[in-house]
């Protein structure tokens, strides 16, 4: 894809720094920097943007920072540092809104079915507290245990990695160039982009509706890639439908 852009390079290196920190620090960085559920005590604001820089472990990085390297610096160069900035961050922002709203909806039907059931806020919170740190919870009657499953793993599994800010780079990448040929490892056949990039987002979409990871490990957040990829075509298909000339990029 040509030399690596200046832009990508800061990307990769703020990455790669925030990685060998949060091996160092261990769990704290993981609770001061990862995105968590906004009702979890961990939450902080700043996660919103700190959680794009950590990851959970290195092949979780190395194939976010392969995809960034393969894929961003061609991007660059064709729409310039700031419009690729946007993109990044802007997508990277839209897939916390879509996995928060997925993580909602996980949270709170139990939420609720325990406060029809007469418990308070303060009750709720102190048996999730509980469950978190004994790694058992109470079964209580009418309320289904797979529910209050969902609630507490929505509460305790906190989001990271830069995933959804790459899939809106990778989205952007197919509507900027369609029908560039790419090529799979191992599989010596070109593919559109256009093809490849909407399969593998098709691929995410299923396994976000039906929550049964067919590529990647089961704790995909599928809705964050979802969330980014959204982002990135709408972005780079609004700039290149009012675009008029090379220099209305930059």
């Amino acid at each position: 894809m040509g030399r690596i852009t200046e832009t990508v390079k800061i990307l990769l290196i703020i990455n790669v720094i925030f990685f060998i920190g949060s091996l160092s620090l261990g769990d704290k960085a993981f609770e001061w920097f990862a995105l968590w559920f906004p009702k979890n005590e961990n939450f902080q604001i700043w996660q919103i943007v700190s959680h794009m820089f950590m990851h959970g472990g290195t092949g979780h990085i190395f194939f976010n920072m392969f995809a960034l390297y393969m894929f961003g610096s061609h991007l660059e160069t064709s729409i310039g540092k700031n419009k690729f900035l946007f993109i990044y961050f802007f997508s990277g922002l839209g897939a916390v809104g879509f996995q928060i709203l997925f993580t909602y909806f996980q949270f709170n039907p139990g939420y609720q079915a325990y406060i029809e059931a007469g418990f308070s806020s303060a009750e709720i919170n102190s048996f999730i507290q509980e469950t978190v740190s004994t790694g058992q919870f109470r079964v209580y009657p009418n309320i289904p245990q797979e529910m209050t499953e969902r609630m507490i793993g929505a509460y305790v599994t906190p989001m990271v990695g830069a995933s959804g800010a790459i899939f809106g780079i990778l989205a952007a990448f197919a509507v900027l160039f369609p029908n560039l040929p790419l090529y799979i490892i191992f599989i010596p056949i070109p593919i559109k982009a256009k093809y490849l990039i909407g399969g593998y987002f098709l691929l995410d979409l299923y396994s976000g509706i039906t929550g049964q990871a067919i590529l990647g490990p089961s704790n995909v957040a599928h809705w964050a890639h979802i969330g980014g990829a959204v982002i990135g075509f709408i972005t780079m298909w609004y700039w290149k439908k009012n675009s008029f000339n090379q220099h209305r990029w930059y």
